[in-house]
């Protein structure tokens, strides 16, 4: 993408361009990132197929995020030297080699192998996109902007990667859940990210931001030095929790009172397309919008609907807190990626976005082990409104996050 001049009030003639590139950049993430959710809607599958049991099936699904926790720091200073295409060469290697793993050898431990590949060059190429769009915007406004629409590539490859893989499953074997099935469904995951490397190869490089000269070297401890990153970072990870803690509980909830589970994934559906929606609306409003209050005005909603959910009586008012949920949390995470490429050096943006990256993940795999030790103590209502209370306190954290 290149990044287009200051230009008059009016002027225009870049933004086709720069649109177009976006878009191509967005189908990239949708195509790594749904081999990667499509392998991980498949390889459990498989894996229950085979006879293991839930504590196998947990152990494969917390890899694919596993990886990326230790990857993501690591992607981010390497994405930092070299750009974009080099990473995300890597990346779509890495990435159609683990699917082809599970393809040619459709074993548990093959599919631990292709989870972890998988996982880690998601998260190397998510990493080296962020990094290049966000440079390549010129003002506060066009940062919320653009990454409202590049927020919306993981909830439309959430549906491509599981949809594709379920279809082949169930329809290009001989029976609905052969092993011919599954190795078509890897053979289409091993294909994806191919596609990613054709619509990123032809974007033109931004020019390399280098370290002040003969400044120390830089560390991790550096960025997390800074007051304002350190905030950033908690209320990222505090809302990040409201996410897991939705999806992890609502399905208890909802078998706590009877639902069947075309309901729970409908009540959970309506949550995702909730925030795709207010992902692409954000753009057409972003010059209004503060980032600090976006963020703090979406943690008050959520500490609300945190409290409500569990009063709610019936699935359709359940599902009416689930769309106002999405819509709130949907608007956070294009504000929290403006914030931090306006604070943070410009020649460590890589590394800032790896750590933001290293938290979030690393609370999704330990996440759920907590929700499930509190709950049984304090029961599920108790822990929507644990959560709640915690975000709502947040939200004066981040009425105080500044560009």
């Amino acid at each position: 993408m290149t990044a287009p001049p200051p230009a008059p009030a009016g002027a225009t003639e870049d933004e086709p361009a720069t649109l177009r590139t976006l878009a191509r950049l967005i189908a990239a993430q949708v195509c790594i990132h749904a081999a990667m959710t499509g392998l991980r809607m498949a390889a459990p599958l498989l894996a229950l197929r085979e006879g293991y049991g839930p504590a196998a099936v947990g152990f494969l699904l917390a890899l694919f995020a596993l990886s990326q926790v230790f990857l993501a720091l690591p992607a981010g200073r390497y994405a930092d030297r070299h750009g974009l295409k080099r990473p995300v060469r890597l990346a779509v290697v890495a990435a159609s080699l683990g699917a082809a793993a599970a393809l040619a050898l459709p074993v548990f431990a093959m599919l631990c192998v292709g989870a972890l590949l998988t996982g880690g060059a998601t998260g190397v190429a998510t990493i080296a996109l962020q990094r290049h769009v966000g440079r390549a915007a010129h003002d506060a406004t066009q940062l919320r902007s653009l990454f409202s629409w590049l927020a919306i590539g993981p909830a439309v490859s959430n549906f491509i990667g599981p949809f594709s893989a379920g279809l082949l499953i169930d329809h290009a074997g001989s029976e609905a859940g052969s092993l011919t099935g599954f190795r078509a469904s890897f053979a289409l995951m091993a294909l994806f990210p191919l596609f990613t490397w054709l619509l990123v190869r032809r974007t033109q490089e931004l020019p390399p931001v280098l370290a002040p000269a003969g400044g120390p070297r830089s560390s991790a401890w550096d960025l997390l030095a800074d007051e304002r990153f350190r905030r950033l970072l908690l209320v990222n990870w505090l809302l990040s929790s409201c996410w897991d803690v939705h999806t992890f509980v609502v399905p208890l909830l909802g078998h706590e009172r009877g639902l069947s589970a075309s309901v729970i994934g409908t009540i959970l559906g309506a949550f995702a397309v909730a925030a795709a929606v207010v992902r692409v609306l954000i753009p057409l409003v972003a010059k209004h919008l503060r980032e600090a209050s976006v963020v703090a005005g979406a943690m008050l909603a959520a500490a609300v609907l945190f409290g409500a959910y569990p009063l709610m009586p019936t699935a359709l008012l359940m599902g009416a807190c689930s769309v106002l949920l999405g819509l709130a949390l949907g608007s956070v995470q294009p504000m929290v990626m403006s914030l931090l490429h306006q604070i943070t050096p410009p020649h460590r943006h890589g590394e800032a976005l790896g750590l933001r990256v290293m938290a979030i993940n690393g609370s999704s795999v330990a996440m759920p082990l907590l929700f499930g030790s509190v709950g049984t103590v304090i029961g599920v209502s108790g822990l929507f409104w644990v959560v709640g209370a915690l975000v709502g306190v947040g939200s004066r954290m981040a009425l105080r996050l500044r560009a």
